[in-house]
């Protein structure tokens, strides 16, 4: 990684300093060179082409994108609302993070380049949106190739028009947003947790409350997907049929090394036909699949034990697959694991016929859980009735979590959304959520008997809510025992 010649050249700065009164360029520490001359300042300030883009389109879900931010004006009117994208975080020292635009501003605007904030004023019976970013990296002060963020160092950015183009959104300057947020008047709501500075510009002007109640309504808002999300959620859940396509490939590599090649494997997928992992992938071999969210993957890999793989694809425009499989290393279950493996699978497709428009969200996850205690009870495992046993939980000791979540631009999405939208909410066409029952033999569990003892099965698919049921959006990946045999077999040749 190349060393940056200087840390971030202020705007007032000119690369060649010859004004001792404005505030000189400052050199990194250990630097090799002691300097800009005023020659070599000069020199970079010219000779460059027009690279401005005039033939851009809108993005593809500009439209969708522009109805959730009338939906947005609908319900707050009369008032100002902020939508940071968030900025970069330091990794270490003067390395950041890979940067993932805020998901309430992803979802208004479609753009996702940080610093960026929305900004809808009031006007009239509705409002006029903002989207204010940074603009290309200035060449008249050396910004362009002395600061750490420009664009000889990390890349072109869009010019304001250019931005304007893209999102259907009149474009402005970021670095001007903060002193006209403080000179505002009137009723203002912003979206915390992502930019400190735009949150102390209107520091006096919100509250916690009112605050709370915005985050709260883009929660709500993304319950439903339109056609373009649904079409996301499917590329998505698409690439990472294929991903677990590539690991079983690998299978012989992965016990040759640890879990991380399965991580890596999959990884490669999610980077060359999406953005990223939706999250960490989780690539659980052995006994570390009783462990939920094993994200260390750094274990064993070994013939006869299972692989519990939860991993997901995230498009470029942020909609991520989250899809299990649980699978025999070696490609055969033997009796134990695929009597374990079939209670699961029973207890899924019990949860998936629960999924129709009119029913109750819980319904899915009350339905799977039924059929594990069942199946607890009649292993002897705890004491009936069914009934008894799920007025007290006593499942859960085996069953540990919920039985799904909603998905979409985040892997647990419209988290913030009331209650009684959401968990007791009754589901309709256009949801998307995950029924993953699972059923969890922790290795030191002297209640079971020793053979059931390191064994974790967990079976996830995604569901897409529609007018007569619901659609498997993971369909083409087997789930049934002999069908994951089958389909494994195929896959290795």
């Amino acid at each position: 990684m190349a060393e940056e010649l200087t840390p971030a050249v202020p705007d007032s700065a000119d690369a060649a300093g010859p004004d001792e009164s404005e505030e000189p360029i400052k050199q990194r520490k250990n630097g090799l060179y002691p300097g800009v001359s005023n020659e070599l300042a000069e020199n970079m300030k010219s000779g460059w082409a027009d690279t401005e883009l005039r033939d851009l389109e809108p993005i593809a879900q500009a439209a969708e994108t522009a109805a959730r931010r009338a939906a947005l004006s609908a319900r707050f009117p009369g008032e100002r609302l902020v939508i940071p994208a968030g900025n970069l975080k330091t990794r270490s020292n003067d390395t950041e993070y890979a940067f993932r635009a805020s998901v309430e501003y992803a979802y208004l605007t479609g753009n996702q380049t940080e610093d960026g904030v929305l900004v809808l004023e009031p006007a009239g019976e509705g409002h006029e949106a903002t989207i204010y970013l940074l603009p290309r990296s200035d060449r008249e002060n050396g910004e362009f190739w002395l600061d750490g963020q420009g664009e000889l160092w990390v890349g072109r950015r869009h010019s304001l028009t250019e931005a304007g183009t893209l999102y259907g959104i009149p474009a402005s300057d970021v670095r001007e947003l903060a002193g006209a947020l403080r000179e505002a008047t009137g009723p203002v709501r912003v979206v915390r947790g992502y930019d400190a500075g735009i949150e102390a510009a209107l520091t006096d002007k919100v509250t916690a409350e009112r605050d709370e109640e915005l985050r709260v309504f883009l929660s709500e808002a993304r319950l439903v997907k339109d056609e373009f999300e649904i079409g996301e959620l499917q590329k998505a859940v698409d690439s990472t049929v294929r991903g677990f396509e590539d690991v079983v490939k690998v299978l012989d590599k992965a016990e040759a090394t640890s879990e991380r090649y399965i991580e890596g494997t999959f990884f490669l997928r999610a980077r060359v036909e999406g953005n990223d992992v939706g999250y960490g992938t989780i690539a659980a071999a052995g006994p570390h699949a009783c462990t939920l969210h094993w994200v260390r993957n750094d274990g064993a890999v070994r013939s006869g034990e299972l692989l519990l793989l939860d991993a997901g694809v995230e498009t470029h425009t942020y909609y991520t697959a989250d899809v299990t499989r649980t699978l025999p290393i070696n490609g055969r279950f033997d009796a134990t694991q695929r009597k374990i493996y079939d209670a699961v699978y029973e207890a899924q497709e019990a949860g998936i016929a629960a999924v129709k428009p009119g029913a109750k969200y819980r319904d899915f996850h009350d339905a799977a859980q039924r059929v594990l205690a069942e199946k607890l009870v009649e292993w002897g495992l705890v004491e009936g009735p069914v009934e008894r046993v799920l007025e007290l939980g006593l499942q859960r000791r085996w069953t540990l979590h919920g039985t799904g979540h909603m998905l979409g631009m985040d892997v647990h999405d419209c988290a913030a959304a009331r209650v009684e939208a959401y968990v007791d909410g009754v589901l309709e066409p256009g949801m998307c959520l995950t029924v993953e029952p699972g059923l969890y033999f922790q290795a030191d569990d002297l209640t079971v008997p020793e053979e059931y003892r390191g064994i974790g099965v967990r079976i996830e698919d995604d569901i897409l809510v529609t007018e007569d049921g619901n659609r498997n959006l993971s369909a083409a990946l087997p789930r049934r025992s002999d069908e994951v045999e089958a389909w494994m077999a195929s896959v290795k040749g």
